[in-house]
C-alpha cells in the first residue's frame, strides 16, 4: 500500500534523504556492468543463464564491481538516483544565499539549511538550546503532569497505510486521514510507539545478535543521558530500557500492524478511561490539541491498554528519564557533535552496519526536506522537471491503467459484479504525476537564522498543527502524501489515488532518450506496481471511494486468497541467510503489486507498439529494464533489519518475480531444470 521501495515518512521526525533498503543477492554478490543503461541488451555479459539467476544475469558485474559508500547501509538504483537528486538540491539550496530577492518560502529553506550547517554555532551553544525542554520534563510532579507531557509530545509522525510507517519514539503516534468507515470525514488514528529500537522483535528475539543489540542500546541510552549531565546514567538507562521492554510486550507484531481489519478499532473519547485505564486521557488529549475530538480509530488497542497501565504502575521518575532520553535521542542530530556522533554510532554503525556518517550537507538537506518539503520540492521541479517528461509519463499511465482494465475483463475466475467494482476503482483513480496541484504554504512557520534546534522544533509543531487542522475538513483525494523530490511512488488507498514524484521520473526508471521497452520495464512497472496496490491483499479491501468494505463475492475472494498464499509460499522459500528467511506474509502486498504491475506494464508496452516498426529483442529489453531497477546491495545488518521490519522483500527476489510471467520464459528461452523455472501450472497468476 505504500512506497515502491521502502517505508518513508514526510514528517520532520524521519529523515527525508532517500535510501532504498535493499537485500543481498541470490548468489552472494551479483549485479551488472558499470553505467549500463536499462534496455542495453547487447551489453549484458553472459555469465549465468537468466533462467538460473535473472538478478545476477542483469546486475552481476555491477554488484561485484561496486562498493557500498562508507556512509550508506545500502546502495543501488534508488539510492544512486536519490543521491544525485540530493546533490542537485544541495546546489540549489546553497545558491539561495546569494539570492536575497528570493520568495519567502525559498528564504525559509535557505535559513533553515544554513542554520543546520552552522556547526560552529551549534557547538558554541552546547546543550543550552534543549535545556528548557529537559527542565520542563524534570518539573513533572504528578500523574496529571505526566499525562500532559505525553500529550504534548504527540506528533503526526506515523502512517499505517500510505507509508506503512509504524515507528515513533513518542509513546503514541498520530495519523490524520479519511475515516476507514465514513468517506465524508477525516479522523484521528492513534498508533503504538515509545521504543528506541525499530520494533518489538528487537526486544524479544533471543539470538546472540539481538541480545548484543539490546546491550548496545542500553549503553547508548546511558551515554546520551551522561552527555546531557544526568547522574547515575547507567541506572537510569537500565530503568528506561526495562520500561521499553514492558511497552514492547503490549505492541502488535509488524504483520498484525499491516492488517487493516485489525487496525480498524473505533473508540469514542469517553472509551479510553475504561478500555485503557491508568492514563489521565482527558489531560492527555487536551495537551495534544485533541480535546474536542469525540471519535478516534485506535490501530493498536493492546498498546493503548498496555502503555496506559504502565503510566500508572511505573515510578514517575522512570517516566521522566524516559521522556528526557527520547527528547535527547530525537534531537541529537542538531545538538553538539558528541551527541550526533553517539546517535550515529548506535543507529548507523551498530544497528545498520554503516561505517561512516554522511556529510553534514546531506544531513542538513534531510532535515530541510522534512521541515519544508513542498518549498524544496517547488525549487526542484522548477529547475529539473520538464513538462515533456510529465506528459510522456501521463501517457504511459493511461496505457497501463487501460491494460490493467483489460486484464480484469479477461479474468475467468471473477464474477461480473466483482469486476464492475474493480473497474469502478480504475475509472475513479486519481493519478498525480510530478508534483501536487497545490503547494503547501509555510507562511505560519517561523524560521530563525542561527536557531537550528528551535527551527526543527517549530517545524515539527507546525506540521502537527497542519495535520490537526484536517480534522475539521473534508478529505481531499488530490492531496499528495509524498514530496516531489522523493525517489519513490505511492498508492493512497483511502483516496483511491497514486503519486509519482518528479524525482523518480529519471533514469534508470524513466529516460526520455531510452526505448519504449526500457521505459515500460522501468517506470512502467513502477506505475503498474502502484496501480496494483489498489488490488493487493490490502488494497482490495477498499472500494472506489476509499471505504473499507467487502465488495467481493465469496468465491472470488477464496480464489484470490488461494493465489495469494501461493505467492506467500514462493517468497517464504527464499533464504538470504542460513538463519533468516523472507517473511512471505509480511511482504505479500508488495509482492502482489510487483507481480501484477510488471504484467500490466508488459501488456501496455505490447499494445503501445502496435503500428510501430518491431524492435529487436524488445521483450528482453523490457525485462532487463525491470531487473536494472532493482539493482542493489546492502550491509548484512541493514539487510537483516529489513527482513524483520520491512514490508518489502529484498531486491533480488523482487526482480525474480518475472519467473511467474510466460513472456519472460519466451524472451530468454528459459527451460525446465533451470533454477528459476516454474511449470506453467506453478506460476502464480492473480490479476
Amino acid at each position: 500500500m505504500h512506497g515502491l521501495c521502502f517505508s518513508w515518512s514526510r514528517t520532520p521526525v524521519q529523515a527525508a534523504i532517500v535510501l532504498a533498503l535493499a537485500g543481498v543477492s541470490l548468489a552472494g554478490l551479483p549485479a551488472q556492468a558499470h553505467g549500463q543503461a536499462a534496455g542495453a541488451t547487447a551489453a549484458v555479459p553472459v555469465k549465468v543463464l537468466p533462467g538460473d539467476d535473472f538478478y545476477d544475469y542483469v546486475n552481476g558485474d555491477w554488484l561485484r564491481g561496486t562498493q557500498i559508500p562508507a556512509d550508506r547501509s545500502s546502495w543501488g538504483s534508488f539510492a544512486i538516483l536519490a543521491n544525485a537528486t540530493n546533490e542537485r538540491i544541495i546546489g540549489l539550496v546553497e545558491g539561495l544565499a546569494a539570492a536575497p530577492q528570493a520568495e519567502a518560502s525559498a528564504r525559509q529553506v535557505s535559513d533553515f539549511y544554513r542554520s543546520w550547517m552552522d556547526e560552529a554555532a551549534i557547538e558554541a551553544k552546547g546543550w543550552l538550546p534543549i535545556k528548557p525542554l529537559l527542565s520542563k520534563i524534570n518539573g513533572i510532579r504528578d500523574q496529571a503532569g505526566l499525562a500532559r507531557a505525553l500529550g504534548e509530545s504527540l506528533r503526526a509522525d506515523v502512517d499505517p497505510l500510505n507509508a506503512t510507517n509504524f515507528y515513533t519514539e513518542n509513546l503514541f503516534g498520530l495519523w490524520v486521514a479519511q475515516d476507514l468507515n465514513d468517506t465524508t470525514r477525516n479522523v484521528a488514528y492513534l498508533l503504538q510507539g515509545g521504543l528506541g529500537l525499530p520494533d518489538r522483535a528487537f526486544y524479544q528475539g533471543d539470538s546472540a545478535r539481538m541480545q548484543g543489540l539490546r546491550t548496545a542500546y542500553q549503553a547508548h541510552i546511558a551515554a546520551m543521558l551522561r552527555q546531557a549531565g544526568y547522574g547515575d546514567a547507567a541506572g537510569r538507562a537500565a530503568r528506561v530500557f526495562a520500561l521499553e521492554q514492558q511497552i514492547a510486550a503490549s505492541h502488535a507484531s509488524r504483520e498484525d500492524s499491516a492488517d487493516v481489519a485489525k487496525g480498524n478499532n473505533a473508540w469514542r473519547a469517553a472509551d479510553f478511561a475504561s478500555k485503557a485505564p491508568g492514563l489521565d486521557w482527558q489531560a492527555f488529549f487536551q495537551a495534544a490539541g485533541l480535546g474536542q475530538q469525540t471519535d478516534f480509530i485506535v490501530w493498536h488497542p493492546t498498546a493503548m491498554t498496555g502503555s496506559a497501565a504502565l503510566v500508572a504502575s511505573v515510578p514517575l521518575a522512570t517516566w521522566k528519564d524516559f521522556l528526557a532520553f527520547h527528547a535527547i535521542n530525537h534531537f541529537s542530530t542538531i545538538l553538539p557533535k558528541a551527541a550526533a556522533g553517539q546517535h550515529f554510532a548506535f543507529y548507523g554503525s551498530t544497528l545498520s552496519g554503516t561505517p561512516q556518517q554522511s556529510p553534514r550537507s546531506k544531513r542538513a538537506l534531510a532535515a530541510t526536506n522534512a521541515a519544508l518539503s513542498d518549498a524544496v520540492g517547488k525549487l526542484y521541479v522548477e529547475r529539473y522537471f520538464p513538462p515533456e517528461s510529465k506528459a510522456r509519463v501521463q501517457d504511459m499511465v493511461t496505457n497501463i491503467v487501460a491494460a490493467f482494465s483489460r486484464r480484469i475483463d479477461k479474468l475467468d475466475w471473477m464474477a461480473p459484479a466483482t469486476k464492475a467494482q474493480a473497474q469502478e476503482k480504475l475509472k475513479t483513480l486519481y493519478v498525480g504525476v510530478g508534483y501536487p496541484e497545490r503547494w503547501d504554504s509555510y507562511a505560519g512557520l517561523r524560521v530563525v537564522r542561527g536557531d537550528a534546534l528551535g527551527n526543527v522544533q517549530r517545524a515539527e509543531q507546525f506540521h502537527y498543527r497542519q495535520e490537526l487542522a484536517k480534522l475539521g475538513q473534508s478529505p481531499d483525494r488530490k492531496a499528495w502524501a509524498m514530496p516531489a523530490q522523493l525517489v519513490n511512488a505511492v498508492n493512497l488507498p483511502l483516496q483511491n489515488a497514486l503519486n509519482f514524484p518528479a524525482a523518480i521520473l529519471q533514469p534508470p526508471f524513466f529516460d526520455p532518450q531510452a526505448s519504449d521497452a526500457a521505459n515500460y520495464g522501468g517506470i512502467g512497472a513502477t506505475i503498474g506496481h502502484e496501480i496494483s496496490h489498489s488490488f493487493d491483499d490490502q488494497g482490495a479491501q477498499f472500494d472506489a471511494q476509499g471505504k473499507l468494505r467487502d465488495w467481493w463475492t465469496p468465491a472470488d475472494l477464496a480464489h484470490f486468497q488461494l493465489a495469494s498464499q501461493q505467492l506467500v509460499a514462493q517468497f517464504a522459500a527464499y533464504k538470504p541467510f542460513p538463519d533468516l528467511a523472507v517473511n512471505g506474509q509480511l511482504t505479500l502486498s508488495e509482492n502482489l503489486a510487483d507481480l501484477a504491475g510488471v504484467a500490466a506494464a508488459h501488456d501496455a508496452f505490447t499494445l503501445s507498439q502496435q503500428g510501430k516498426p518491431a524492435q529487436a529483442n524488445a521483450d528482453r529489453d523490457f525485462f532487463i529494464g525491470y531487473g536494472v531497477s532493482w539493482r542493489s546491495k546492502a550491509r548484512e545488518a541493514a539487510a537483516r533489519q529489513q527482513i524483520l521490519t520491512d514490508g518489502h522483500a529484498p531486491a533480488q527476489y523482487r526482480a525474480a518475480t518475472v519467473r511467474n510471467l510466460d513472456a519472460w520464459y519466451r524472451a530468454f528461452d528459459v527451460q525446465p531444470g533451470q533454477q528459476l523455472y516454474l511449470a506453467p501450472q506453478q506460476r502464480v497468476r492473480v490479476w
